[in-house]
């Protein structure tokens, strides 16, 4: 881990401003307007929570930084990659190299759409977001030939086999605007998913269990019992999209826990018969969260962390609809792994560096949707994999030593 810092001066106006920025794959080198903006907005939209104050200091930040160029002035509104300025890691990594794995078979294509991954014994569960789009299938991979490729023992592709899900359409059937599976995760044989849907205006979220077969000969989904998860905003696609699993509780982590978007985020909890158990307090955190790796010995677990530049839904959403040019539409995507942990204060921040991923050489985002640890005597980091955009792409990242 190397610490790189560069104390940077720029001119504004007729006065000398000296800054330090911290530089690395997500957090570019800021000139002071920038810097300053995005920290001071951060700071009023925290005080938000408890004193009220935010509508003032967002006109007041605007005011004060009136002379930084159109872009800037946009950059509150928006998702903008940057991560929160209270909690800066004093160190950053290199970014990490991301190595694919080929797939033969059906799931080699785009519409495989994974949503999820997640460990039954040294079975790798492939969830795509539709299976019954696969006949009704999840689908496996064996630990030992992941392995063994990227190891150099096995040069050909691996081909993920299909495990049979049963009740996936009763279940289905019984969800206005079912939108596809989201999350995935296993507590001995048990198994949880999150579903997401849309039935009118709004989102709704949903967690359902079952039980899959010792030998791997099905996953049966239990469609007599359904939990509902309430939005956390009025976003259009945005749900329940992660998921992990403690001793006597299921967690659901929103899409969304950005203090610009949403000002109170929570996790969701319920008992293992999916009866809710209330919520905690969620860390406030930029992008989107896709999917989470299970707990480890010290609580601790992995996000994905997701920022795709190109998308306007918030500017239109902020009744910008007529806007020209996307001011981020030239940035690069943010493409990360997050360590948090969770407790009884609810999820809160580790303090490691994100582990950046080595973005695509034209800078085209990758959609991860899936991630699980992967920790062998040989390897040790994360397994990933991508929905529709911009293929998909099944990958292993190293953790940083």
């Amino acid at each position: 881990m190397k610490q790189q810092a560069a104390g940077q001066c720029e001119r504004i106006g007729s006065q000398q401003l000296c800054a330090l920025h911290w530089q690395s794959n997500s957090l570019a080198p800021l000139n002071f307007c920038e810097s300053h903006l995005k920290h001071l907005t951060h700071f009023l939209a925290l005080q938000f929570k408890t004193h009220k104050l935010s509508f003032l200091g967002f006109v007041l930040t605007i005011l004060l930084f009136s002379g930084c160029t159109p872009e800037f002035k946009l950059l509150w509104l928006t998702t903008t990659p940057f991560l929160p300025a209270l909690s800066a890691p004093d160190v950053i990594q290199a970014p990490q190299p991301v190595t694919e794995i080929p797939l033969s078979g059906p799931l080699s294509n785009r519409n495989a759409e994974f949503s999820g991954l997640a460990w039954y014994g040294d079975y790798l569960i492939l969830l795509p977001q539709w299976p019954s789009h696969w006949d009704n299938q999840v689908f496996m991979l064996h630990k030992a030939d992941i392995v063994d490729f990227l190891t150099g023992k096995r040069p050909e592709p691996l081909t993920p086999q299909p495990i049979p899900l049963i009740n996936g359409s009763p279940l289905m059937a019984q969800i206005p605007g079912f939108d596809g599976f989201e999350s995935i995760a296993f507590h001995g044989e048990r198994v949880y998913l999150t579903i997401e849907s849309k039935p009118g205006a709004n989102m709704l979220s949903y967690v359902v269990s079952g039980t899959m077969a010792p030998d791997l000969s099905e996953l049966r989904l239990d469609d007599t019992h359904l939990a509902p998860v309430e939005p956390q905003t009025d976003i259009d696609n945005l749900g329940e999209e992660a998921m992990f699993i403690t001793a006597d509780r299921v967690v659901t982590i929103y899409e969304a826990n950005s203090v610009f978007l949403n000002p109170a985020p929570v996790v969701h909890l319920f008992d293992p018969n999916l009866n809710p158990q209330g919520t905690l307090p969620m860390r406030d955190t930029p992008y989107r969260i896709t999917d989470a790796t299970p707990l480890d010995a010290n609580q601790r677990f992995w996000v994905i962390n997701y920022f795709f530049p190109g998308d306007q839904q918030l500017l239109r959403r902020l009744g910008l609809p007529n806007l020209g040019a996307n001011p981020l539409a030239e940035d690069k995507p943010v493409e990360q792994l997050v360590e948090l942990q969770f407790g009884p204060a609810g999820v809160t921040e580790v303090g490691t560096p994100p582990i950046s991923l080595q973005l695509q050489a034209d800078n085209v985002a990758r959609n991860w949707e899936g991630i699980a640890r992967l920790e062998t005597p040989e390897l040790n980091g994360f397994l990933l994999a991508t929905d529709y955009y911009p293929g998909t792409i099944f990958a292993f990242v190293p953790k940083p030593k």
